[in-house]
């Protein structure tokens, strides 16, 4: 069996909202293109470019702002660095100027309400979530490539393969390299974990140093880390609406204020300080949590800078555990912050390869669930609890999300999306809880049969419940009633 090689930032990529699938996927692709377009030493003869959206991408692409992200990522901008607060001005040009600069080299004429193509009855047979570019060139020569955007930000070119296991293999723009420790099962993972006596976090630790020196990798996460917390904090202090049409209220902000109850601090370390300092009432820091998913997911909805965690629509629930453990669990260290998201990456890594991270393919059960799962197992490793313990909360996590569709109204990441991440976060935390209080060598249920039994239900699941607006809560919710 091949053994796939996924890093932690595989998992983790610092992005711009709202979905990772939808936006940062298509932002990825359409540079991936114009790189191919460079290559082929083709890009100063474009003469038009038509882009066509199919299945999930098509039916809820405007809601996650996939248009909008297609046009950025032919410009040459780049979703780690673009400025976000200059992206409606950015696209509002190239609408009243229709023309677009391609790479930031080559300017065309474009208007993207023509050259954006939404086809809404049609899907590609690889995946839902499938975008072609169409180019005429100058000299008569015409080119057709296909993406997939197939969850968490990970792009696919055309395969040319059948779909089948080893269709998915690498999605990393990293190499293939030989890991010292193989990995796709939480079976496997036990095995070496058992075999050395490491933990988790250090298995995965030895395996990053096959692409990168370890202070590459601390670094690398501090820096993800770093745009977690950031990201919750201007969640915190941000209020109005969020953008789209449903009039949705930002509530982080408010309820920041209401915990707070009027203490003074100055920065986000001051924050922390004064959370810290309203006690460990259980209802308090259940309103934490809360708060910080709340916090993150809202500012996602509105094209923030985030971290996919495994994906933008699920940002929200390891920041806030993580941000739980640190205000309320003594985490506040690197080297504590670093065995988290370690951890946490390595859950979802086995998710990605056993099942999918994208709602277009299983629904809700793979962003929430996943997500929920892997803060859990992070979070269990990081209080002390054994190999078997991490992969048993994990386990917990997900065997109660499992069945979860994705629904959203009006094809936006707000409505049940923003709330869900609350819902993943102290379902992570109470399994860790559970865990830490069990005897997991006589577990019923194992993580693997739970990842199986995951697939096999996304398997079963009707399209419609599948991030295509087309069922549940966005059919038996009118708009005219969501915008009130």
């Amino acid at each position: 069996m091949r053994h796939e090689a996924i890093s932690v930032f595989d998992m983790f990529k610092i992005g711009v909202g709202p979905s990772s699938s939808h936006t940062l996927g298509p932002w990825r692709a359409a540079q991936q293109f114009t790189q191919s377009l460079e290559a082929k030493l083709l890009l100063d003869k474009v003469a038009s470019i038509e882009i066509l959206l199919y299945g999930s991408l098509a039916k809820t692409g405007i809601g996650h702002g996939t248009d909008i992200a297609i046009q950025l990522g032919l410009s040459g901008d780049d979703p780690v660095s673009f400025d976000v607060s200059a992206i409606d001005a950015k696209v509002a040009d190239i609408k009243a100027m229709k023309k677009i600069v391609l790479a930031g080299k080559h300017e065309i004429d474009f208007n993207p309400a023509e050259d954006i193509e939404f086809l809404f009855s049609e899907s590609l047979p690889f995946h839902p979530n499938a975008l072609t570019f169409l180019v005429a060139c100058t000299n008569g020569e015409t080119l057709a490539e296909t993406y997939y955007s197939v969850g968490g930000g990970f792009v696919v070119k055309e395969p040319g393969i059948e779909a089948n296991d080893d269709a998915y293999a690498t999605y990393s723009n990293l190499e293939d390299v030989v890991l010292p420790f193989p990995i796709n099962t939480s079976d496997e993972l036990l095995h070496w974990c058992m075999k050395t006596g490491l933990h988790i976090s250090e298995i995965v630790l030895e395996n990053e140093h096959s692409w990168r020196p370890e202070s590459d990798t601390r670094q690398g996460l501090i820096n993800i880390w770093n745009v977690m917390k950031h990201c919750i904090y201007r969640g915190c202090h941000t209020e109005g609406m969020l953008p789209g049409g449903l009039n949705v209220k930002r509530r982080a902000a408010g309820l920041n204020k209401k915990l707070i109850n009027g203490r003074a601090y100055q920065d986000y370390g001051s924050w922390i300080a004064t959370i810290q300092q309203g006690g460990n009432d259980f209802k308090y820091i259940l309103d934490w949590v809360s708060c910080f998913a709340l916090a993150v997911n809202e500012e996602n909805a509105s094209f923030g800078r985030v971290v996919t965690a495994p994906t933008n629509g699920a940002a929200g629930v390891i920041p806030a555990v993580l941000q739980y453990y640190v205000c309320f669990c003594g985490g506040n260290t690197e080297d504590k912050m670093l065995q988290f998201l370690l951890t946490a990456a390595e859950i979802g890594s086995i998710f990605k390869k056993g099942a999918t991270i994208s709602a277009a393919m299983g629904g809700c059960q793979a962003e929430i669930g996943v997500s929920s799962a892997m803060a859990a197992a992070a979070l269990t490793e990081c209080m002390g609890g054994t190999q078997r313990q991490t992969l048993m909360a994990a386990e917990i996590a997900m065997e109660h999300h499992l069945g979860l569709t994705c629904d959203p109204i009006g094809g936006l990441v707000q409505i049940p999306c923003i709330e869900r991440n609350t819902m993943g976060a102290i379902k992570a935390i109470t399994a860790s809880q559970l865990a830490l209080q069990s005897t997991p060598d006589y577990a019923k249920v194992s993580l693997d049969s739970v990842i199986k039994t995951m697939w096999d239900t996304a398997i079963d699941m009707n399209s419609k419940y599948k991030e295509t607006s087309d069922g549940g809560l966005a059919v038996n919710v009118p708009l005219s009633l969501s915008e009130c």
